[in-house]
């Protein structure tokens, strides 16, 4: 998981977590029925409703209609920047945080060029504000969802805890990029902001923003998650104006898969490995406080990724206070902005970017990702420490 790859194959981590979760019943670890009652169908079905709903609302042309509202209200590369990282966080509190860097950042790079400006620092904003929104819901990203599935803490109680924390760390983003970047954000407008051609959907707009909007309201209302999202997606689903079959493209059945696999391979290693003593030691390590647990989990995010990390450290927080399941979500999440392999989302922008001709490095991202996320993180460990008990 930590190489992406196994090495001296094409197999991706979505192939990995299958080969790992297979091995695991044939060496007798979890029989068949254990292997399928590990994988929390919950968390799946939230994280395909959720695909489905930001696909419909990108074909839509909701994304590009609200971007180029607020790209046109900007009027100094400085106001710019704010813009981006204010949209990115906005759409990825509720949206999953790896679709929106998808349909983001093309459009940042449009607007950028329309400018004449360096794209570098709108598309770093894009990445690490989409991490650090992605902090604030449960539907944020999909180790939030994983958290949310097992933890059973609440959506709005979720929200009212970890968007406080979203908020500060989306303008600590703002803060240290426009201070790196500081001369490249001098420089005047030298064009109309546009992002290509103008194409009208107002009424597919319309409705599927309506219905994004009453899930995430039903979410509040206390809507079990996976049932609000799915009744979401399938009354999209209904829409004339737009064929399932582009939908159903840009569903990701890698990451469900690898989701399936990692879920199977953690009951494994819960099962064999976690004996009463072993629990108890770790106790003794402090992993109640939200310091410690912190550290650890950003640690553990970066060396296996984000979502492995929440898997790995649920049977070492099952039994503890919900605050702790609070910590590890914001901090597998914040710990995504430390350097460009942190995160899916970083590397989509990565990878859109280097399509455009304006490849983003790991120097680049270091520069910003470091003390943006160190600050964030330490912000979150304050925040969260005085509820969390050891």
């Amino acid at each position: 998981m930590a190489f992406g790859r196994l090495p001296f194959t094409r197999l991706d981590r979505a192939g990995i977590a299958l080969v790992g979760a297979a091995a695991m019943i044939v060496c007798g670890a979890l029989t068949l029925d254990e292997a399928f009652k590990s994988i929390d169908l919950g968390a799946l079905a939230l994280l395909f409703g959720m695909m489905a709903i930001v696909a419909e609302l990108e074909l839509a042309g909701f994304f590009r209609a609200a971007s180029l509202f607020a790209v046109r209200r900007a009027h100094s590369p400085r106001t710019l920047l704010a813009v981006v990282v204010a949209v990115s966080g906005l759409f990825s509190a509720f949206l999953v945080n790896d679709a929106v860097c998808l349909v983001m950042a093309p459009l940042v790079l449009r607007v950028a060029r329309a400018l004449r400006l360096d794209p570098k620092p709108f598309l770093l904003g894009v990445a690490l504000a989409s991490n650090a929104g992605g902090v604030a819901t449960i539907t944020g990203n999909p180790q939030n969802m994983i958290v949310g599935a097992v933890s059973h803490i609440p959506y709005g109680a979720f929200a009212a805890a970890l968007a406080p924390v979203a908020a500060v760390a989306l303008l600590l983003v703002f803060a240290v990029i426009a201070f790196v970047h500081r001369g490249a954000l001098r420089a005047a407008f030298a064009g109309e902001p546009d992002i290509g051609p103008a194409r009208s959907h107002n009424a597919l707009i319309l409705r599927a923003a309506l219905v994004a909007f009453g899930v995430v309201v039903a979410f509040f209302l206390g809507v079990p998650a996976p049932e609000a999202a799915l009744a979401g997606a399938a009354l999209l689903l209904m829409n004339p104006g737009v064929k399932p079959h582009k939908v159903y493209r840009r569903i990701d059945g890698g990451l469900l898969l690898m989701f399936a696999g990692l879920f199977v391979v953690a009951a494994a290693g819960e099962k064999t490995f976690l004996t009463p003593e072993l629990l108890q030691r770790a106790e003794n390590f402090g992993l109640g406080d939200a310091w410690i647990m912190t550290a650890v989990a950003a640690v553990l995010s970066n060396l296996i990724s984000n979502v492995p990390a929440v898997l790995a450290l649920k049977p070492f927080v099952a039994q503890s206070p919900r605050e702790s399941w609070l910590v590890v979500a914001m901090a597998t999440t914040l710990a995504g902005n430390l350097t460009l392999l942190g995160s899916a989302a970083n590397l989509i922008v990565a990878e859109i970017a280097r399509r455009a001709g304006q490849p983003l490095t790991f120097r680049d991202y270091l520069l910003v990702g470091f003390p943006a996320t160190i600050l964030s993180l330490a912000f979150g460990a304050w925040s969260l420490g005085g509820h969390v008990m050891p």
